[in-house]
């Protein structure tokens, strides 16, 4: 295949402006191809100058011919397809196969086995999409959660309710596989030319049942409402495990629990796994009107309709801590996201359309292992008090903290509501952050303010709206696997963002799919 990269036209172009574009490159006719499409396609806003940046994708008539394109042009690349592939281990499975948890790296880890033959055994501590979307509700609506089905816990996982960000850093073969894995269940196809592609979050929940009900049409089990409890140990060996329903026999056990399911950690630090703390970041979320963040981008072309809502990543790195912008929400809201009673998270969501009022995002400050002596059960407590006292600062009733910007950077307590109003559902209540986050937090968070501000015009206006506590932008701690993706505790493999490995929802994804694969190189099906 070969790459035709930074193709730029104009916000009126269409792809097939780039396709021809591509052709004049390549110095080839329509009729001299075997297949021609916009592979990729971004937006380049820097200095006012708007394009669209597209990457074509075409095919030759043999590998020969496009061959001869190799260093032609620094923008044409010519690379080979990648084939996702499971061989087939030789040792018989004794045991199906068991996946704790039905997130990105559950799912996709369940999915490939079950077409492999493995007929897996999911379990699922939350419930279905449509019961947990309900007991999301009640939460909002009556203040009553439900701590095992709530916006971190249940079908889909935590991604669910963050608008299906399929953004990543890695670059892996297997992305492309997940992308084409989630549109043959009903994603927009658009997703696989995006170079921030998103499903939304009222779309991605169509997505999630069909690929369950196809784990399930090849003999797998989806059990909800089915916490893993325990495990059982014999010789370093996992040989079951424990669950509401009772024991499973089980010699292999994938580990895809998210970063929020505290729990497993401490059980499994009960049987002598090896874990360590690791980086993470905490932090709130601040909305701005999404006009705003649109006119600071796009300047005078601001919604123009060719133009994609508009989206930041913003980092300030000059002071002792990092500061930085993380799961930017273009036209989204914040969500209520605590999984523990009398706590209050915040996290962020958009639906597909992306067509809400504000845009908001985490601005989160880092946080070391060696805060916590390299300690994740310190680690976990940090999180925990920050999260009880977001609660009690918060009225006590699942309200959210809440400050403006203005002031904020005085030190004066509550909100100066003006054009930005606060969308997370529950309600909130003025507060002062400095008496909820331990020093380092705030001033790094005021420090920084100006300096992302001067990036991103009207990011620190005074009344953007602050909202508390982002407590989970990634795990606290990581379950060592070696090279083998086994714990120490053999079976057990922890897989994504929780185990400590990958985060997001492409990347938590792409972990389960390399979870996969090893285990079918190990194993061939059990006896039925």
């Amino acid at each position: 295949m070969i790459l035709v990269n930074n193709i730029k036209t104009g916000i009126e172009s269409s792809g097939e402006t780039a396709v021809e574009a591509a052709l004049k490159m390549l110095k080839l006719r329509r009729g001299d191809v075997r297949d021609i499409w916009v592979h990729k396609v971004s937006l380049d806003a820097r200095k006012g100058d708007i394009k669209f940046v597209y990457s074509v994708a075409v095919r030759l008539s043999s590998e020969k011919a496009e061959r001869a394109y190799i260093g032609k042009s620094r923008d044409i690349q010519v690379k080979a397809e990648p084939v996702i592939s499971f061989a087939r281990g030789e040792k018989k499975a004794q045991s199906r196969p068991v996946i704790c948890g039905f997130g990105p790296r559950g799912f996709m880890c369940a999915l490939s086995l079950a077409e492999m033959g493995f007929k897996p055994i999911v379990l699922e501590m939350g419930e279905d999409i449509d019961s947990r979307i309900k007991s999301v509700e009640n939460f909002e609506k009556n203040r009553i959660l439900s701590p095992s089905s709530n916006i971190q816990f249940g079908e889909g996982g935590a991604g669910t309710f963050s608008d299906g960000k399929l953004t990543t850093r890695i670059s892996d073969e297997r992305c492309g596989y997940v992308t084409d894995t989630l549109i043959n269940h009903g994603a927009p196809p658009e997703i696989a030319k995006m170079a921030k592609p998103h499903i939304g979050t009222d779309l991605l929940v169509g997505v999630i049942k069909n690929i369950r009900e196809k784990i399930i049409s090849l003999g797998g089990e989806v059990l909800f409402c089915t916490a893993l409890t325990d495990i059982v140990v014999k010789s370093g060996k996992i040989t079951a495990v424990k669950t509401q329903r009772g024991e499973i026999p089980c010699e292999t056990l994938v580990l895809a629990t998210g970063h929020s399911r505290r729990s497993v950690f401490f059980m499994l630090k009960s049987h002598g796994a090896e874990i360590e703390a690791k980086p993470f970041s905490v932090g709130v979320r601040i909305e701005h009107l999404q006009t705003e963040t649109d006119r600071a981008l796009y300047h005078s072309l601001a919604g123009h309709p060719m133009l994609p809502k508009g989206e930041y990543r913003l980092s300030d790195t000059t002071g002792e801590r990092g500061v930085y912008t993380f799961c930017m929400c273009p036209g989204g809201q914040v969500v209520a996201a605590a999984s523990e009673e009398n706590t209050v998270v915040v996290n962020g969501m958009s639906k597909h359309a992306r067509d809400g009022k504000n845009s908001n995002s985490a601005l989160v400050v880092s946080v070391r292992p060696e805060d916590f002596g390299g300690d994740f059960t310190k680690a976990i407590a940090f999180q925990r008090e920050l999260e009880k006292n977001a609660f009690i600062r918060g009225g006590g009733n699942y309200n959210a903290p809440c400050q403006t910007v203005d002031r904020f950077m005085r030190g004066k307590e509550g909100y100066n509501f003006k054009r930005v109003l606060p969308s997370y559902p529950i309600g909130v209540t003025g507060a002062d952050f400095a008496k909820i986050f331990p020093s380092f937090v705030t001033d790094s968070i005021k420090r920084s303010l100006p300096v992302l501000d001067r990036k991103l015009s009207g990011f620190a206006a005074g009344d953007s709206v602050m909202t508390g506590v982002e407590t989970r932008t990634s795990s606290p701690a990581r379950i060592i696997r070696g090279g083998d993706f086994q714990s120490n505790i053999k079976g057990l493999y922890p897989c994504g963002e929780g185990a400590g490995y990958r985060g997001g929802i492409m990347s938590a994804a792409v972990d389960g799919v390399r979870i996969a694969q090893h285990i079918c190189s190990q194993y061939s099906p059990p006896d039925f």
